[in-house]
C-alpha cells in the first residue's frame, strides 16, 4: 500500500491512522479516490457505486456534483466506500468523498439518460374465468408501474399496481368463451401474456322439480321450481312470464306466481344469463272450479231491494251475484273464498232466479230468492 501511496504522489502521515489497520502499516493523512465503479448510471440514481481509493476510513459524506449520496458501507482498511447514487441531470459530475481529515480529490461520474424498461410478465392468476366478467385478477412481474390492461382489446376494470411496479390488480371486463389475447401496456411498451386468459361459458340452469305443476287457467298460482344454476334466472309459461319471482343465493329455488293461461299443458322455460332450459312436463292449466252455494240467507226481501244477504259455500273466489238477472251492490268475498255478502237489488214480487258467478263458472242457488 505504501508504494502505491508513493506512486500516486500522495503525501503520507508520519504515524499510524487512528484505528489502525491492525498491521502497523501508515495510512495517508488526506482521503483519496482512485475510481467510481460503474463510473456511469441513469439520471433516477438508486444505483449502487463503489468508490476505491485510501484513506476513506471515517468518510462521512459522498457527494455527486455536489448532491449528496447514501453511504451503505465502508472498507475497514478505508480502501473503499460504497454509496447509492443521488438523481442528477445529464452529464458529468465530480464526486467527492469527505473524511475527519478533508476532502478528497475528485472522480468523474457520468449521469446517462436510461430508455425505460418495458414491462415483463412471469404470471397471471387466474388464468381463466366466466364470461360475465368480474373475475379478480393479479398480474404477477416487472416494470408494471403506470400499466393497463385489456383482455381480448376491453379494458381490465379496477386496475391497480404496486409501489414497486411488480403486482398488477383488478377485474376482467365481460368475453366471449374460449382463450383470448391479455396485453399490459406501460409507458415503456406492451406486452403479451404468455397463455392469455380463458373465458369458460357460465353452466347452464337446472330444474329438478316444479311444484305444482299444475294450476288455475286464470293464473295466480304460486310454484316453487328446484334446481341449481338458477341465480338471475327469469320463468316463461307458454311464453308468458310468471311474475313476483325471486332466486334464493345460492341458486337452487326459485319461486313465483303463474300467469293466465290457456286450459291444457303448456311449455314452461327457465332463462338465466347462461341459457335457457325447458322443464320437463310443463304445466297443466286447470279450468277454475264452478263455485259451489250451501245456502242463501235470507231467501226472502223487500222489492224495493237493499236487503242484506250472505251466500255461503266454496270457490266464490271473484265472485259476482245476479237477482233476477240484476247485479248486487256491495259484493265483497272473504279470503277463503267461502263466503259472500252483498245486497238485494230491487226486483219483482215473487220467486226470482239467484245467479253466484266466478272466473270458473256459474251456479244457479237452488230455492231462488222471493221478493216480498
Amino acid at each position: 500500500m505504501s508504494e502505491v501511496i508513493q506512486q500516486q504522489g500522495i503525501p503520507q502521515a508520519s504515524g499510524s491512522w487512528p484505528g489502525g489497520d491492525g498491521g502497523g502499516g501508515d495510512w495517508p493523512r488526506y482521503p483519496r479516490l482512485y475510481d467510481a465503479i460503474p463510473a456511469s448510471g441513469p439520471t433516477s440514481g438508486g444505483n449502487t457505486v463503489l468508490l476505491t481509493g485510501s484513506g476513506l476510513l471515517g468518510t462521512n459524506q459522498v457527494t455527486f456534483g455536489g448532491v449528496p449520496a447514501t453511504i451503505i458501507a465502508q472498507d475497514p482498511s478505508g480502501s473503499s466506500v460504497t454509496v447509492i447514487a443521488p438523481a442528477h441531470a445529464v452529464g458529468t459530475v465530480q464526486v467527492i468523498a469527505t473524511t475527519p481529515r478533508g476532502h478528497s480529490n475528485a472522480v468523474s461520474y457520468t449521469y446517462t439518460v436510461t430508455p425505460p424498461t418495458g414491462p415483463t410478465v412471469t404470471a397471471l392468476v387466474p388464468a381463466s374465468g366466466p364470461t360475465t366478467g368480474g373475475t379478480a385478477f393479479a398480474i404477477i412481474g416487472t416494470n408494471l408501474t403506470g400499466g393497463t390492461v385489456t383482455f381480448n382489446g376491453v379494458a381490465a376494470l379496477g386496475v391497480s399496481i404496486n409501489a414497486m411496479g411488480t403486482v398488477l390488480t383488478g377485474t376482467t371486463p365481460p368475453g366471449p368463451a374460449g382463450n383470448v389475447p391479455v396485453v399490459v401496456t406501460t409507458p415503456a411498451g406492451s406486452t403479451v401474456v404468455v397463455g392469455g386468459f380463458t373465458y369458460t361459458a357460465p353452466p347452464l340452469p337446472v330444474v329438478i322439480l316444479l311444484s305444482p305443476s299444475s294450476g288455475s287457467t286464470a293464473g295466480g298460482t304460486a310454484f316453487v321450481v328446484t334446481g341449481s344454476n338458477l341465480s338471475g334466472a327469469s320463468v316463461t309459461f307458454n311464453g308468458v312470464a310468471a311474475t313476483g319471482v325471486s332466486v334464493n343465493a345460492s341458486g337452487t329455488a326459485l319461486v313465483g306466481f303463474t300467469p293466465a293461461g290457456p286450459l291444457g299443458n303448456v311449455p314452461v322455460v327457465v332463462t338465466t344469463p347462461a341459457g335457457s332450459t325447458v322443464v320437463v312436463g310443463g304445466f297443466t292449466y286447470t279450468a277454475p272450479p264452478l263455485p259451489v252455494v250451501i245456502l242463501l240467507s235470507p231467501s226472502s226481501g223487500s222489492t224495493a231491494g237493499g236487503t242484506a244477504f250472505v251466500v255461503t259455500g266454496s270457490n266464490l273466489s271473484g265472485a259476482s251475484v245476479t237477482f233476477n238477472g240484476v247485479a248486487a251492490t256491495g259484493v265483497s268475498v272473504n279470503a277463503s273464498g267461502t263466503a259472500l255478502i252483498g245486497f238485494t237489488p230491487a226486483g219483482p214480487l215473487g220467486n226470482v232466479p239467484v245467479v253466484v258467478t266466478t272466473p270458473g263458472g256459474s251456479t244457479v242457488v237452488v230455492g231462488g230468492y222471493t221478493y216480498v
